[in-house]
């Protein structure tokens, strides 16, 4: 029996380390876009994931790593505040998770349709994924994310970009079996591999870099303006992961809304934020790659997601690893960033669609009119030293403008 139980931990060891490295390329591509640590994502994402199966009490079979909708609010705010500015608006956000939790516990998870309906979420997300086109751009001509600097020749830039790009489309749509979960790893790989065909990889840092480092972990600093800019931006983050617990819900063939529960999902998935918040990481989420693998490998075991979760905590301690992956030349990550940011908006487009809602009823389009112009446009408001603006101000209009404005009488 001890030999069997053996061979059943070997197994799940093996699919838990499979499965990160299914999130793998997403998991680091948010550090590397936004400045943060990867080897403290790596970290995070182990933590956060151990931290949620606990409040959910080890019933979920869900990993959680760095989420997308906050790489704008991240770069923006590292670049305006610093890094342990940053951090405290992140661990609000959390917060703002663990508060929507209780809200859910005593309301229901009808109350997050009736607040945050999709009129209100889909633009939202629609914002995040448009305002950080330009930067996609510069970084896929060679030039640096605010396009001030141009640090690779053009014409080599591109080269290395449309291929990342051409490869991680190709995967996505003619993929089969694991290649289909890893499209973003595969773009990487392949961009990686001609940037060193050009000569444009510097291996110097690798070099002088330790086997084994402590993950350079930050510690938030209180700021109110980070504060009030980061927290809105959960508010489309929320709704996604409704639909990621009803997915996961489907693969399996079990009813994590009624057991566990949201709120608890919610819960797990809000402190798993603010842990990695308080230690420098980007704020964790579900991942639908590991659903898909989830779905394709049959392990519906959670005790397969704590070992990808400890794999990602040890492989957090591998200096070299985060040397490594901080040679990525800019062109591979520019190249795979067009096509993840027009994603993001396209899942706040769908989510319209999907609702039905006629976009040319006045109400609706006032609503989606004012957040794609306050959010593109870079509206701002500021009382005293207080300012809000962007994706936080875009949300926030759009909850009270939902709120306030009176239903069409039909």
């Amino acid at each position: 029996m001890a030999a069997t139980d053996y061979a059943f931990r070997l197994k799940d060891s093996l699919i838990g380390a499979q499965m990160l490295f299914v999130a793998f390329g997403a998991l680091v591509l948010v550090p590397l876009l936004t400045g943060l640590d990867p080897n403290v994502a790596m970290f995070t994402a182990g933590a956060g994931t151990l931290l949620f199966q606990f409040v959910t009490k080890r019933s979920v079979p869900i990993f959680l790593a760095s989420s997308f909708a906050f790489i704008a609010p991240i770069i923006y705010g590292v670049e305006t505040w610093g890094i342990p500015a940053t951090m405290s608006g992140l661990a609000a956000a959390g917060v703002f998770y663990v508060l929507l939790s209780a809200l859910i516990k005593f309301r229901g998870a009808g109350i997050l349709h009736r607040v945050l309906p999709p009129i209100v979420t889909g633009p939202v997300i629609m914002v995040i994924g448009l305002l950080l086109a330009k930067t996609a751009i510069f970084m896929a001509v060679g030039k640096s994310g605010d396009g001030s600097l141009e640090l690779i020749p053009r014409d080599t830039a591109l080269t290395v970009s449309m291929i990342s790009l051409a490869v991680t489309i190709l995967v996505s749509l003619l993929g089969r079996g694991f290649f289909k979960l890893i499209p973003i790893l595969c773009g990487i790989v392949s961009g990686y591999i001609v940037s060193l065909f050009f000569g444009i990889v510097d291996f110097s840092a690798v070099a002088d870099a330790p086997w084994l480092a402590v993950p350079s972990f930050v510690t938030p600093e209180f700021n109110i303006e980070a504060i009030l800019f980061i927290v809105p931006v959960a508010i489309a983050p929320a709704i996604e992961h409704f639909g990621d617990v009803l997915a996961i819900s489907s693969v399996t063939g079990k009813d994590y809304i009624k057991s566990p529960g949201v709120h608890r999902t919610m819960l797990g998935d809000g402190l798993a934020t603010a842990l990695a918040s308080c230690l420098g990481g980007p704020p964790n989420t579900t991942y639908s790659e590991v659903t898909g693998a989830v779905a394709l490998t049959k392990s519906f075991n959670p005790g397969v997601m704590t070992w990808a979760a400890l794999t990602a905590i040890v492989l957090a301690f591998v200096g070299k690893l985060g040397a490594v992956l901080h040679t990525i030349p800019t062109p591979v990550m520019g190249g795979i960033m067009i096509l993840l940011f027009g994603a993001i908006s396209v899942v706040g487009m769908n989510a319209l669609v999907k609702a039905g809602d006629d976009l040319m009823e006045p109400r609706n389009m006032a609503i989606v009119a004012v957040i794609l112009v306050f959010g593109i446009g870079g509206m701002s408001f500021g009382v005293a030293k207080v300012t809000l603006t962007g994706i936080g101000l875009s949300g926030v209009i759009g909850v009270v403008l939902n709120l306030v404005l009176p239903q069409t009488k039909h």
